[in-house]
C-alpha cells in the first residue's frame, strides 16, 4: 500500500509543507528514517533528527517552525502523535484478516459461531459458548463453556477465557492472558487453608485491551468488571471482585487486590500496588512503584512513593532524605558541643 502526502494530509486535515506528491509505503522512527517511510515528531528532544532523517514524510505539530532546511515533506497537524495513531489504525484495518475454522480447531456442537470468524489450529470453543462476528481466535486459545465473546475481538495464541466470562466488542487479548481464573480465596483452618469456591465471572466491556500474561480473576460472587476502554499492560494482576472504571490505563507489574474499586481515566505507572477493599477516585495518577494502602477520595490527584502520598509532599520528603547524611553530621557536631557544655556546667 502506498499513499501520497496529499492523501495523508486530506485524511488528517493537515497542512503540507514540501512535495505534496511524496509517497510513503511504510512507517519508521524519525532517527531510523528511510526513503518511502512516514515518521512523526512530537518530542522536542528528537528535533535534531528531523534535519537529517531520510524519511519521505514527517508529521509535525501545527505550531512547529523548522530552524534549518528540511528535506522531508512535512504535514502539520494539531497533534502529531494522535495523527500517527490514526494512520496506524487505518493501516492495521487494511491488512487482510484470517477467516474460516481450521480443521484442527475444536468447536462444541452447542457453541454459536458468528460470521467471518477465524479459529486457528488447536483453538478450543466449549459448550454453549458464543463467538461474535469477525472474531479472530489464534492457535491454542481456549474459550470455556458458556463464555461469550463480542464482535471483532482478537484472542491471540494461548489466551484462556474461563467458563461463563463475558468479553465485549472490539477487545484485544494478548498471548497468555487469563480471564476468569479463580480469585485468591482461602479460609484459614487448624488443618491449613480451605479453598473458598469462586462462583462469579469476569466481564470485559467494549474496547478493552489486556496485555500478555496478565490475569483477571473471577469474582467470588458477582463479577470482576473491566469497564469500556480500559487498557492493561503485560504481567498485571487484577484480583477477584475488582472494578476498573472506563478508560483507565495501567503499566506492567501493577497489582490490584480484591474488591478494590478504581475510578475512570486513572493512570497507573509500572509496579503500582493497590491494597484490597479500597476506592480510588477518577483521574488518579501514580508514579512507578507507588503503594496505595488507603482509599483516594479526591479526584485528579497524583501520587508517588512506596507508601502513597501526594506528589508535592513526596518531593519534599525525597529532598529531605537526600540531605540526611549532612543532617547526621550536623547532629553529631551539636551533640559534641552539648556534651562539652554539660561538662563545663558540672
Amino acid at each position: 500500500m502506498e499513499f501520497s502526502a496529499k492523501q495523508i494530509a486530506e485524511y488528517l486535515q493537515g497542512e503540507i509543507v514540501g512535495d505534496a506528491n511524496a509517497c510513503v509505503n511504510t512507517f519508521a522512527k524519525i532517527e531510523e528514517g528511510v526513503p518511502g517511510a512516514l515518521s512523526f515528531l512530537s518530542n522536542p528532544k528528537y528535533i535534531p533528527y528531523l534535519y537529517k532523517t531520510k524519511s519521505s514524510v514527517v508529521l509535525v505539530n501545527r505550531d512547529f517552525i523548522p530552524e534549518q532546511p528540511v528535506q522531508a515533506t512535512l504535514i502539520k497537524v494539531d497533534n502529531a502523535y494522535e495523527s500517527l495513531a490514526k494512520l496506524l489504525t487505518l493501516y492495521e484495518s487494511m491488512k487482510p484478516k484470517h477467516t474460516g475454522i481450521d480443521p484442527l480447531a475444536f468447536v462444541s456442537p452447542s457453541a454459536k459461531i458468528g460470521e467471518n470468524v477465524y479459529l486457528g489450529p488447536f483453538a478450543y470453543v466449549g459448550e454453549n459458548a458464543v463467538i461474535g462476528d469477525g472474531v479472530q481466535i489464534y492457535p491454542h486459545a481456549f474459550v470455556g463453556d458458556s463464555a461469550e465473546i463480542g464482535k471483532n475481538c482478537i484472542l491471540y495464541s494461548n489466551v484462556n477465557i474461563y467458563h461463563g466470562c463475558k468479553v465485549g466488542n472490539n477487545c484485544v487479548l494478548h498471548s497468555g492472558c487469563v480471564i476468569g481464573a479463580d480469585g485468591f480465596g482461602f479460609a484459614p483452618t487448624p488443618q491449613g487453608y480451605e479453598k473458598i469456591p469462586q462462583i462469579g465471572i469476569v466481564i470485559l466491556e467494549d474496547n478493552v485491551e489486556i496485555g500478555a500474561n496478565t490475569c483477571v480473576d473471577r469474582a467470588t460472587m458477582g463479577a470482576t468488571v473491566i469497564h469500556a476502554g480500559v487498557k492493561v499492560d503485560n504481567l498485571i494482576q487484577i484480583a477477584h471482585n475488582v472494578e476498573i472504571g472506563s478508560h483507565t490505563v495501567m503499566a506492567a507489574h501493577t497489582g490490584i487486590a480484591g474488591s478494590t474499586k478504581i475510578g475512570e481515566w486513572c493512570m497507573f505507572g509500572g509496579q503500582t500496588g493497590i491494597a484490597g477493599h479500597l476506592k480510588v477516585a477518577d483521574h488518579t495518577q501514580t508514579g512507578a512503584k507507588t503503594g496505595i494502602t488507603k482509599s483516594i477520595r479526591q479526584p485528579g490527584t497524583a501520587h508517588m512513593g512506596t507508601y502513597s502520598v501526594e506528589v508535592k509532599k513526596y518531593l519534599k520528603i525525597n529532598a529531605a532524605q537526600r540531605m540526611l547524611p549532612d543532617f547526621v553530621e550536623q547532629l553529631k557536631a551539636l551533640q559534641k558541643k552539648v556534651d562539652e557544655l554539660e561538662k563545663k556546667l558540672n
